[in-house]
């Protein structure tokens, strides 16, 4: 790309936590692609410090259910760079529990990540970029299964849900200080978290028949919409949650009804 499309991002400082991986590891490319000056967050240093060579950026330890590593990200950004004009979190796992087996230990881990943590991210970030007086974008990754209710997804899918309205609130409780908080609701999409599922044949034909666009995403479709939600073209965009998703929240998520169907037919 040459052009304007180079400078959406130009002189500004992005964190991308879960950058290393998946969804954020198309983020922190694009981002840096479009002339940002990328942070990346990562449990592991090793893994952090690599991804973060990859895109010319700042490899940065953080835990995101750890309050101090998120506030120390966010001091790391502005003390190298002097800026923090976006914040994106990917940071997340996934784990079907039935509700019937939904022990406190696995409930705890779960929103300890997708909703405390990310919790987190949103105040450090917020308060940064308020102190800072320049703005921002804050952008929460959430799902499709926040959305269209999922057998065995009541944590992981509640804690999405909640985070999402969490962002709403935090659109209004910053809008004075010109901040931005959108959320990207992710259909099932191939990385390293969802690769299992992609071994199955019947599993995504099912969900491309229950998507309108005919195909699965990207990781690049993801990143594009963060893209859009970081800029300056997303400027009078806030509180939003916006579905990555071919249109299938406009229809069901496949039942085991369906799979069974395409499984026969696959056969």
């Amino acid at each position: 790309m040459g052009g304007f499309e180079n400078e959406l991002l130009a002189g500004r400082t992005a964190v991308v936590v879960g950058g290393h991986s998946g969804f954020g590891e198309a983020i922190s490319r694009t981002f840096a692609t479009h002339g940002a000056k990328v942070v990346i967050g990562a449990r592991r240093v090793d893994v952090v410090e690599e991804a973060a060579s990859r895109v010319d950026g700042i490899g940065v330890e953080c835990d995101i259910t750890n309050d101090d590593d998120v506030r120390a990200i966010v001091e790391t950004a502005v003390d190298r760079t002097g800026r923090l004009d976006v914040f994106v979190n990917c940071a997340g796992y996934s784990e079907s529990t039935p509700i019937a087996d939904l022990t406190p230990e696995k409930l705890s881990e779960m929103h300890a990540v997708q909703i405390q943590g990310a919790m987190y991210c949103l105040r450090h970030a917020g308060n940064a970029m308020r102190d800072l007086g320049n703005g921002g974008s804050v952008i929460s990754i959430s799902s499709l299964t926040a959305h269209a209710p999922a057998r065995g997804l009541a944590a992981y899918a509640s804690a999405k849900a909640g985070l999402e309205y969490a962002s709403k609130i935090a659109a209004v409780e910053y809008g004075a200080d010109r901040i931005r908080f959108n959320s990207i609701a992710a259909s099932l999409i191939e990385t390293p978290m969802t690769a299992r599922a992609f071994t199955v044949g019947p599993v995504i034909q099912a969900m491309v028949e229950m998507t309108p666009i005919g195909r699965m995403g990207s990781s690049q479709d993801i990143a594009n919409a963060a893209l859009y939600l970081a800029s300056d073209l997303a400027s009078f965009v806030t509180g939003h949650t916006l579905h990555v998703d071919g249109g299938a929240s406009l229809l069901a998520l496949p039942t085991p009804q369906m799979y069974a169907d395409v499984a026969g037919r696959w056969t």
